[in-house]
């Protein structure tokens, strides 16, 4: 009956669907590119077995990079399949993958549609990165016979307490899953509230923290701040943030004249009014998109480009983490751990509560409460060499400390995957 409701509910919102899409394309035109896959089950035909794949955006594609290499390597007879919902997604498994995945847009999650796309698709598994439920997805892979595994799967008690609102729908998408891996045990502790099966679930840990590391000498040149200029990064940021980041950076400019702000807004469709905005705060300001380098006379440069952060983070002393002087969760601050830089968030980091707790209590990141406090930090750090390397070290002891994620969701698929032969043979 829930999920009955669950789907008159979408055929109804359907029409608002489509407008929406219209909407936001008129900030970003990708979202007109591709548009039938949206709406039709239509998906090329592999010859290969296929692994599947769903990570929403661009955070999921970057954490399920290195299982998506993982499985190239343990399962070089499959094909692999991998959906996204957003143009940026979409963007970012081209760069990192090219034509060694298949790409589509997962069309919306209404019952015709989800039991044709399977059929079609054809997967010996699905992997749904993270919290992504999906109740007539999962209720046609079930009936196709198609193994669904939730990978890095998290929960955070503010989600909770929307999900319990309709648990009996959250609870029977749930009975569909083979295997949900989680984060920890409060994301699995909160999960069996909802419904999920404990015999189904297994504490694999974050799957965010199997980064690759850096070489010896990105390592290095990271760490050591040689006679460069004060440098640091402001990743990710949001609608409302960013002017809190350039007050921060005119104040730390009072005392240190030559510091450059890396300026990497999270949505492209930001990208110009946020290079105007630096305008009118009186920066110059040198973009990445027209392979302008900053020089002397440079305040800030604008990461106005996709997929380039992993790449700017060792080139910053210092790395703030934005979707947190906002109420927006947060965002992953691992990529810039694993550099040796020290990390600030501002307190709204609900979507990463584990990840900071635990930087935060090994020193390898602090929380600031707004521009003021940012400015203090920036100034404190990018002013003692000694206390920013220790920091920084800290910071990548903390990612090094909790690897092994990667290799548990393997061989956890090697299991659902000999099964699944054992049962057809």
């Amino acid at each position: 009956m829930w999920r009955t409701g669950y789907s008159i509910l979408l055929y109804l919102l359907w029409p608002l669907i489509a407008v929406r899409l219209l909407w936001r394309a008129r900030r970003n035109p990708a979202y007109l590119r591709r548009w039938r896959e949206r709406f039709t089950a239509g998906v090329s035909m592999s010859v290969r077995p296929r692994l599947w794949v769903h990570a929403v955006s661009v955070g999921e594609v970057v954490a399920a990079s290195p299982l998506i290499k993982a499985l190239f390597a343990r399962f070089p007879d499959h094909a692999v399949l991998v959906t996204t919902t957003t143009p940026t997604g979409s963007a970012e498994v081209q760069r990192r993958f090219g034509d060694r995945v298949e790409h589509r847009y997962l069309p919306v999650d209404l019952p015709h549609l989800a039991g044709a796309v399977v059929r079609r698709i054809n997967p010996h598994l699905l992997l749904v990165m993270e919290t992504e439920l999906w109740p007539n997805l999962y209720a046609a892979c079930r009936r196709e016979g198609v193994p669904v595994m939730l990978v890095n799967a998290r929960l955070s008690e503010r989600s909770l307490g929307g999900y319990r609102r309709v648990r009996p729908l959250v609870a029977q998408a749930l009975r569909s899953v083979t295997a949900l891996a989680a984060r920890s045990e409060e994301d699995a502790r909160r999960f069996l509230a909802l419904g999920a099966d404990a015999a189904r679930l297994r504490v694999t840990g974050n799957l965010k923290y199997d980064l690759p590391a850096p070489s010896d000498t990105v390592r290095s040149a990271a760490s050591n701040p040689g006679e460069a200029r004060p440098v640091w990064i402001a990743a990710s940021t949001h609608d409302g943030e960013d002017e809190q980041v350039l007050a921060a950076h005119a104040a730390l400019r009072k005392h240190m004249p030559d510091a450059l702000l890396i300026l990497v807004p999270r949505h492209p469709e930001r990208f110009d009014a946020v290079a105007r905005l630096c305008g009118k705060s009186g920066f110059a300001v040198a973009r990445r998109s027209r392979d302008e380098v900053p020089d002397a006379a440079t305040a800030v440069w604008l990461g106005d480009t996709m997929g380039e952060l992993p790449d700017l983070f060792p080139l910053a002393q210092v790395a703030f983490l934005g979707g947190s002087l906002v109420p927006t969760g947060g965002h992953n601050p691992l990529e810039a751990a694993v550099h040796h830089v020290p990390v600030l968030t501002g307190p709204h980091v609900f979507n990463f509560r584990e990840v900071f707790d635990g930087l935060v209590g090994a020193g390898g990141a602090r929380v600031v409460a707004d521009a003021d406090a940012l400015a203090d930090v920036l100034r404190a750090w990018l002013g003692d060499d000694d206390e920013r390397q220790r920091r920084g070290a800290a910071a990548d002891g903390v990612v090094e400390a909790n690897r092994g994620a990667l290799d548990s969701v393997v061989a956890w698929v090697e299991e659902i995957l000999a099964r699944r032969t054992t049962t057809e043979i």
